[in-house]
């Protein structure tokens, strides 16, 4: 595991990494980000490899960026008109001329609206026909202003064209005998590319007893609009994971840690971050599938304690949902087996490092800081890098609002109010001092 080191503000590497470095020939500053803090380290290594290493920004200060003080557009109501009636909007995003897209995953819809958010039109719907799905993933934009969308039971990415109308289905040629067996796409990027995932489960053995214990892993994937593959970034590690036995004999399986690291994908300029959330460590490959950057951040990694499992045998059995249960009560001794298995899985050694990571439309990377189970419910706080990796500090965005899409000017995500009703929102962003 990799050790945690503290940046001073003047000094160069004083250790090898994975990979044989040069000397520190490159300057230890950060040079043309006025910014960026002094203490910011390039190195680039004998495989051209850029490692971008920075001091973590002083607590609770903010870069001078602004949100707020409320949205600018909420599509969503609690009763009213269809369209308007969201359902599991799993992802959205804005085109540059304001049209927002909307994942309405409880309806199988895209529903697209104007950059007021009136409704413009629908696209899609449930079934098994031309444009339509039977489990609709997340959209996202297409060259030419046009839509792709993807379904997460057969992995087929749709594309609609700037007026709405459908063009055409293909999926990623992985020689497997089904779709629903090979990569599953996760992302799509403006040049016309794909980004999948696919995972390889607990080891060779799969969910064999008798198999090793090892770390999860995944194969990310980068393919064209054909669904020929153009480059294979390697098996990535993922998961943390432990065999653990069933309570009364009933058996063993491999069950991620709590507080395991978990796998990040993201489309970064022409650049794919790919790798777990942690240690604090953004791996950035080429299109080629080649390492092209390596972004650090100094973190100092913190365990889980006991009330941090109690929390997590709750969550994971149901504890405190707010949503009713349909259908017939689960009777009290499956609970209760169940949380006997729960309370089993092993804690992981340390927290995730970070969680989601999200490039905006200028290429500055956001990064979310980890939120602790003892501290959840504040604001999250997102950490930003400029776009060559190095940091600029800390970013406050609205509480409950989760991210999907970063503007130039604007933050669009997805939020609910206190009855769980669900609305996608548009937030002024404005840069001052950056």
């Amino acid at each position: 595991m990799m050790r945690t080191r503290t940046v001073a503000r003047v000094r160069c590497l004083s250790r090898l990494f994975a990979t044989v470095l040069v000397p520190c020939a490159i300057g230890c500053r950060a040079g043309d980000a006025p910014d960026a803090p002094d203490a910011t380290f390039l190195v680039e290594d004998s495989a051209g490899v850029e490692i971008v290493e920075s001091a973590r920004p002083v607590e609770g200060s903010r870069v001078g960026w602004r949100i707020g003080p409320e949205p600018a557009v909420t599509i969503g109501v609690r009763d009213g008109d269809e369209p308007y009636m969201l359902y599991l909007p799993s992802s959205s995003f804005r085109f540059p001329d304001g049209r927002i897209v909307v994942a309405n995953r409880g309806t199988e819809e895209v529903r697209v609206f104007d950059r007021f958010g009136t409704h413009l039109t629908t696209l899609g719907g449930e079934g098994g026909g031309p444009g339509e799905f039977g489990s609709l993933m997340d959209v996202a934009p297409w060259p030419g202003d046009s839509i792709v969308a993807w379904d997460s039971r057969d992995h087929g990415i749709s594309v609609f064209d700037s007026g709405g109308d459908y063009g055409r289905t293909f999926f990623l040629q992985s020689g497997a005998d089904h779709p629903r067996n090979g990569p599953k796409p996760v992302a799509a990027r403006l040049d016309g590319t794909v980004l999948s995932v696919d995972e390889l489960r607990y080891g060779a053995h799969g969910m064999d007893p008798a198999g090793p214990v090892t770390a999860d892993s995944a194969r990310v994937e980068i393919w064209d609009g054909a669904g020929e593959r153009l480059a294979d970034l390697g098996n990535q590690p993922g998961e943390e994971v432990s065999l653990v036995t069933h309570p009364r004999g009933g058996g063993a399986e491999y069950v991620a840690d709590a507080y395991s690291g978990e796998f990040v994908v993201a489309a970064w300029g022409d650049l794919v971050v790919a790798g777990p959330n942690k240690p604090y460590e953004i791996r950035a490959f080429r299109g080629d599938g080649r390492l092209a950057r390596i972004v650090r951040l100094e973190h100092e990694p913190r365990s889980p304690a006991e009330a941090d499992q109690r929390i997590y045998v709750d969550r994971v059995t149901g504890v405190g949902n707010i949503e009713p249960r349909t259908g017939p009560p689960i009777p009290e001794a499956v609970l209760d087996l169940r949380r006997q298995f729960f309370e089993s899985v092993p804690l992981a050694e340390h927290f995730p490092a970070f969680s989601t990571i999200l490039a905006d439309d200028t290429g500055h990377l956001w990064v979310r800081e980890y939120d602790y189970p003892q501290e959840e419910g504040s604001a999250p706080i997102w950490t930003v890098f400029d776009p060559n990796g190095r940091v600029l500090g800390y970013v406050e965005t609205p509480a409950g609002l989760q991210i999907q899409q970063i503007g130039e000017d604007y933050i669009l995500g997805h939020t609910e109010d206190e009855l769980g009703v669900e609305y996608v929102q548009v937030w002024p962003l404005e840069r001052a001092g950056g």
